[in-house]
């Protein structure tokens, strides 16, 4: 587990950072450090500024911060040009014009793959346990909310996105038969294998804070439990099957495939 301190580079904001430094359990940066002693320290930084909330290395060198930014210019092109229902992914979960189902998301991350299916119409459920990675992607989520007065259509999809902060097996075993989602939709993280200049800075990141979802496995055989309709597992494309069980089918493509296990025909 990395590092992490709390720098808070806004007096307006010092009540929100101690809030923060007491549920993640991580202290406030003491303003007297030099920059030198800081990344003797600490690896990461989570830093409360009139933008929100990135993580950024104290060493720049690294990779620059990671913020979740759901109005930025990326996710506006992919949600006008990303191809629709067409998707690997939007095909993967069962969309279809008649179809618009509610997915449970168990391993949300910075929510992409969830703000690509509600921008498709899908009701989403993010879950995501890691206390950074949920700081991350809340403050993403508010902001895009407080954006929505003058983005309609990035609100009417935020809209669609609630985010828990819990345990995903927990999530799962606390459902009812009523709250049951019509698609559980799993993304786990895996150890690094190989050092790699192609390897998204978030992920560099991730595999430093998170570390792996070793019980992914297990979290693959109460997701087959629960859903209504099918169980999606997002892999690389040469991964092994995830628990080596065998899905229905899968959808690859340059470097991701979806293993699908379809439990019930899907409506429409």
């Amino acid at each position: 587990m990395s590092t992490i301190v709390i720098n808070c580079k806004n007096s307006l904001l010092s009540d929100q950072a101690k809030q923060l430094s007491k549920e993640l359990g991580y202290p406030m940066l003491n303003s007297a450090l030099n920059l030198e002693v800081k990344q003797e320290m600490f690896e990461y930084e989570l830093i409360l500024d009139e933008l929100g909330i990135p993580l950024s290395p104290t060493n720049a060198k690294l990779h620059g911060a990671i913020r979740c930014d759901f109005g930025s210019a990326a996710n506006t092109h992919r949600r006008n040009y990303g191809g629709g229902s067409g998707q690997a992914i939007a095909k993967a979960v069962g969309v279809s014009g008649r179809f618009r189902p509610k997915v449970l998301d168990l391993t949300a991350g910075l929510g992409a793959d969830g703000f690509v299916l509600a921008s498709l119409g899908c009701s989403m459920t993010l879950i995501e346990r890691n206390k950074v990675v949920h700081s991350l992607l809340s403050d993403g989520l508010e902001r895009a909310r407080l954006a929505a007065s003058t983005d309609t259509a990035l609100g009417a999809i935020i809209a669609r996105i609630t985010l828990f902060g819990q345990d995903s097996k927990t999530f799962l075993q606390s459902l009812t038969l009523e709250q049951r989602p019509d698609i559980i939709y799993i993304d786990p993280m895996f150890p690094e294998r190989k050092k790699s200049a192609k390897v998204k800075k978030e992920m560099q990141a991730f595999h430093r804070i998170v570390g792996s979802d070793d019980d992914s496995a297990d979290l693959l055989g109460l997701a087959l439990e629960q859903a209504r309709y099918r169980v999606v597992v997002k892999r690389s494309v040469s991964a092994e099957q995830l628990g080596n069980l065998t899905p229905s089918y899968s959808l690859s493509g340059k470097s991701t495939r979806f293993d699908v296990f379809a439990l019930n025909k899907l409506p429409g």
